[in-house]
């Protein structure tokens, strides 16, 4: 039997699983969502392509599963590009299928090609950042490529990847898809081998100082698990990057925080004392590790030179390894399949566990010190508030297995740096591009797939205003998202930055034509959108409103007045060398 590609691909969407499909309509693309219609797959519309893309991207960061964005050929492939790329440097497995121009019309400047001083190629726009841009060129080839997809996006360290369909193969006949292309089940991922685990084992065993830091590729139970056991047995320190806030429980007494130029100061004192550090699922990013100066983070030497510290690092994507550190031991495999070799060697070795007397306790007493001196702050009256107030009535308001979702700026950094995440939280930010604008629509996503969680999009005014279409997003997919938006009339972390360093905060300030401070009314925009709005108009206001948009179950926006007041930044970031003259080449 033959039917029309679309709904032979919309049929292979359903055996994977597939539950959604964010995106926008275009002429490109509408034979798909005829047939998506009467599918059991929900298509998401959005305003917007970015938003579209970023919802696909929180829906898949909370559920695991890839998140399936349909996007119209140019423009609106292009206007995704934001959000894919920030989903692809997160690792965050993301399918793209995008509509194109017919082929038989390919580089005759047919509506909307892109193309101009090349040849006409718009998945050229995606390599630079995808895992695989497939230009499908025969509709027998459609089944088989979106079964690469998929597999591509998921595999490995997962990522982004694009599928782009010319728009008369979704109207050319093909056979009816009965599961010739299925996803290939059982793969493993690649283990440490027993020589490797022992090795490391005994480098663990031999240090005094050691120390693990892990990343955002450490997101599955068993492996969260199986470094905890590890790091109990031999009392060992650890840290994350941003990417893993929440990983590990913020109350664990072995944990001393973020690193970096957003990080804490006493954990700068256990990255730059290590003489082993065991790195897990992280590519050591720049602010991480405070532009990779080593009298700030990290004291790994530089080739041929002297070094305090040795690094041990393990990562699934073997273009890591050695990236920014010199690796002692460097290993391509799984963070939680070798943890688990590691553990188990480790305790063949030394059965009993080490115990390192007092390291606990000051482990413990240092955090608490810095959570006890974020929820002093948060407890001033000062109005607009102050953002340690806003971070304090949120994690009084919000129920322990709350989703916060956030932007960028003191909701991103200031949350990694000094919140409190409940054992059953979650932390959802953008990592690899800091993007702003992801929160609003991310959230929609994560709530998607989390429908029975509260779900908090913590986002600044900049960031809101980035994304309005999440809104309209939110109210017609009936969800209770509750955007908190802490407003301070500016991109308020640029800001702070110019001020500090220029001595004035031109271009970076939301000003009238008299130069007054300007905001929209974010509450009113709600409001106007089906939401419930939320003007915070005093200190008390914040955790009433938060109680009661929580209770009501529906999309909320509270707009938040708060003074601009930068995040403390106890490493350093190259940046600011650059822009008093100093280069470090």
């Amino acid at each position: 039997m033959t039917v029309i590609a679309a709904e032979a691909l919309v049929r292979q969407l359903e055996s994977y699983g597939v539950e959604y499909v964010f995106g926008t309509c275009g002429h490109t693309n509408i034979a798909l969502l005829d047939a998506l219609g009467p599918s059991s797959i929900e298509f998401v519309i959005a305003r917007h392509e970015q938003a579209a893309a970023h919802a696909a991207d929180g829906y898949a960061r909370a559920c695991g599963k890839p998140g399936v964005l349909l996007t119209h050929v140019g423009p609106g492939m292009m206007n995704a590009v934001t959000g894919v790329a920030t989903a692809a440097l997160d690792s965050v497995p993301l399918v793209v299928i995008s509509g194109d121009i017919p082929s038989y019309f390919h580089g005759r400047h047919p509506h909307q090609e892109v193309n101009l001083h090349s040849d006409a190629d718009q998945t050229a726009i995606y390599r630079p950042f995808t895992k695989r841009a497939w230009h499908v060129h025969r509709v027998q080839d459609l089944a088989r490529t979106t079964e690469r997809a998929f597999w591509t996006a998921t595999s490995g360290r997962p990522g982004a990847v694009l599928v782009n369909v010319p728009m008369d193969l979704f109207n050319r006949q093909v056979d009816q898809y009965d599961d010739q292309y299925p996803l290939p089940g059982g793969a493993p991922l690649p283990g440490l081998d027993s020589a490797t685990a022992e090795r490391i084992a005994g480098e663990l065993l031999n240090a005094e100082r050691p120390l693990i830091y892990f990343g955002g590729g450490l997101r599955e139970p068993a492996a969260r698990q199986a470094v905890l056991d590890l790091a109990e047995h031999l009392d060992i320190p650890l840290t994350h990057s941003l990417m893993g806030k929440g990983v590990l429980p913020d109350s664990h007494p072995l944990l001393l925080g973020m690193p970096g130029f957003w990080g804490l100061a006493t954990t700068h004192e256990y990255t730059q004392g290590a003489d082993m550090v065991l790195a897990l699922g992280t590519r050591f990013a720049e602010t991480d590790a405070s532009s990779w100066d080593p009298a700030y983070t990290w004291s790994f030497g530089a080739e041929g030179g002297a070094s305090p510290s040795r690094l041990i690092q393990i990562d699934i994507d073997p273009a890591e390894i050695g990236r920014n550190y010199p690796a002692h031991i460097g290993a391509v495999a799984d963070a939680g399949h070798a943890v688990r070799a590691i553990g188990a060697a480790v305790r063949a070795a030394r059965p009993e566990p080490l115990v390192r007397e007092g390291l606990r306790e000051t482990i413990a007493g240092a955090r608490r010190a810095v959570f006890d001196a974020a929820l002093e702050e948060g407890r001033s009256d000062d109005f607009p508030l102050r953002p340690q107030r806003i971070l304090a009535d949120l994690r009084a308001a919000l129920p322990d297995d709350a989703v916060l979702v956030t932007d960028v700026g003191w909701n991103k950094n200031g949350v990694a740096q000094c919140y409190e995440l409940p054992d059953g939280g979650r932390f959802i930010t953008p990592g690899g591009a800091s993007t702003m604008g992801f929160g609003p629509a991310a959230a929609v996503g994560v709530q998607l797939a989390q429908p029975g969680r509260v779900v908090v999009a913590l986002i600044g005014d900049g960031g809101m205003s980035a994304q309005l279409p999440a809104l309209p997003m939110a109210v017609e997919q009936g969800l209770p998202v509750v955007f908190v938006v802490m407003n301070n009339r500016a991109h308020g972390t640029i800001a702070d930055l110019q001020a500090s360093a220029f001595g004035r905060s031109y271009g970076c300030v939301f000003t009238d034509p008299e130069g007054r401070p300007y905001s929209p009314d974010f509450a009113a925009l709600g409001r106007s959108c089906g939401a419930d709005g939320y003007s915070i108009a005093a200190p008390a206001d914040l955790s009433k409103a938060l109680a009661d948009a929580i209770a009501r179950r529906r999309p909320a926006v509270l707009d938040v007045p708060m003074v601009n007041e930068p995040v403390p930044t106890p490493g350093h970031w190259n940046i600011t060398d650059i822009y008093q003259g100093d280069f470090t080449d």
